[in-house]
């Protein structure tokens, strides 16, 4: 009965929802208290990721077989504490440092960026236009050679795999999506009758009144937004979050099986990004970029492509948003075999401290480690994703792995359960560049390769631990 006590006080009242649906409407009581500045608290920094990971996601707990494992209370409130006193700190030295900066004349001071701090989420570089690898002038010219006449989606995939430049990035994710079609005199037709079929639904849908399951829905989709990469200005902007809000409830509509599901609208993110980009003049970094200075046909386009984008890419990973999402239910067992068989150390220390894999890989599963990693890095990855084609979802599973492989050095000095837990879920990756994203990618690769021909090796074996 203390172990239930115990468990009851780490997580949420289980109130029986969906993973990942809207929660039923609940009375909330509204208070305001006055904070001194630089104060923080834990509830903050749970407000900060709940989006990630449903608050009432007890039950799907339940379902993965983890209603054996007991988090003390001396445990939780240790681990608070620690997040009080590391985001207290950063706080203190960004406060310092901020006072320094005002000694000293700004040489550009149009192109000061606040770093953000927001717990599980990377922070921005200085740098907002990083040079990207794949963005060298052989590359670009192979790219227009072979989308000059109609390209084999074979040799396509095969030059995207290792990154896209920016330039060409659109229209190759628009044919490796398979929105676009190949025949080159087949392409105006078919988009402006796609684009036409998405503002005909935004008209019939969105713009009606909504029964009960639906205003659920808009209710869900109208607070997860805003929350979007809270650190780029870009998603700020309300004709943004407008535009986002129509491409997720539409896709909502035209999939009951699932609905919407919290996460998915950070999936909208890359195929918004890349073809705002077609429109951003003279390679102007897009996270401060006014969508308001476009055109109405511009944002039409943006938006409409962006859908159905989403949709095709969605479509082959369906099941890890269905009910109880069992795709993702299945990969973590799948990710917690691969790394006992390619690292059974790291397993074993993961295990050895009570850590489930599940606390950490379903955000990652489920968000396609869009918040684990910065925005142009998961656009580079998403290359590689979109070449990969029907095969995305099993790749999706090595990535992950080598992912976790990446940081063994740092996982191995951690001697205790909140020390673990806190690394997995707030990995410094704001420095990381494309280059760092070939590197995971190649690894994931070398891991699928080992075992493409082994699929057995993915199977649970009962008495092994």
């Amino acid at each position: 009965m203390d172990g239930e006590s115990d468990r009851a006080s780490f997580w949420k009242k289980n109130i029986k929802t969906v993973p990942g649906r809207p929660s039923p409407k609940r009375d909330t009581k509204s208070t305001s208290k006055s904070k001194t500045p630089g104060s923080t608290s834990f509830q903050d920094f749970q407000a900060s990721v709940s989006d990630a990971w449903d608050m009432d996601d007890d039950e799907f707990c339940v379902i993965s077989a983890l209603e054996n494992t007991k988090i003390s209370k001396k445990v939780s409130q240790s681990a608070a504490l620690n997040v009080l006193n590391t985001h207290r700190n950063t706080t203190e030295l960004e406060i310092s440092s901020t006072e320094k900066a005002k000694e000293k004349p700004h040489i550009f001071p149009e192109t000061d960026v606040k770093i953000s701090r927001i717990p599980g989420r990377p922070r921005q570089l200085h740098c907002l236009n990083p040079p990207q690898e794949e963005d060298n002038e052989s590359k670009l010219e192979r790219f227009e050679a072979l989308l000059e006449n109609p390209p084999s989606l074979q040799e396509l995939s095969k030059l995207s795999w290792s990154g896209i430049p920016v330039k060409v990035r659109g229209i190759t994710w628009r044919l490796l999506s398979g929105y676009l079609p190949i025949n080159i005199e087949r392409r105006n037709g078919v988009l402006e009758r796609k684009r036409q079929d998405y503002w005909t639904l935004v008209e019939k849908y969105y713009y009606t009144e909504h029964d009960e399951t639906n205003r659920d829905i808009q209710h869900q989709i109208n607070i997860d937004v805003p929350r979007m990469n809270p650190s780029i200005s870009l998603f700020q902007q309300k004709t943004v979050q407008v535009m986002f809000e129509r491409i997720l409830f539409i896709w909502s509509i035209r999939h009951p099986a699932s609905g919407y599901v919290q996460g998915i609208n950070d999936l909208v993110t890359p195929f918004y990004i890349v073809f705002l980009q077609e429109f951003i003049p003279d390679n102007q970094p897009f996270e401060q970029f006014n969508v308001d200075t476009l055109s109405e046909e511009q944002l039409k386009i943006i938006e409409a492509d962006s859908f159905w984008c989403l949709s095709k890419f969605l479509d082959g990973i369906q099941d890890n948003y269905v009910f109880a999402q069992i795709g993702i239910q299945k990969k973590v067992l799948q990710l917690e075999e691969l790394i006992k068989r390619v690292d059974e150390c790291l397993h074993k220390h993961l295990k050895q401290h009570n850590v489930s894999y599940l606390q950490f890989s379903f955000r990652w599963l489920n968000n396609l480690l869009t918040r684990e990693l910065p925005l142009r890095c998961t656009i580079r990855l998403w290359d590689t994703y979109l070449a990969e084609n029907d095969c995305f979802a099993t790749f999706q599973l090595y990535v992950c792995a080598a992912f976790l492989l990446y940081w063994k050095e740092d996982l191995m000095q951690e001697r205790d359960f909140q020390g673990l837990l806190l690394l997995l879920q707030n990995l410094p990756t704001h420095s990381w560049t494309s280059s760092q994203i070939s590197m995971l990618v190649a690894e994931a690769y070398k891991l699928k390769v080992m075992f493409a021909d082994a699929p057995n090796h993915l199977l649970s074996n009962s008495g092994d631990s």
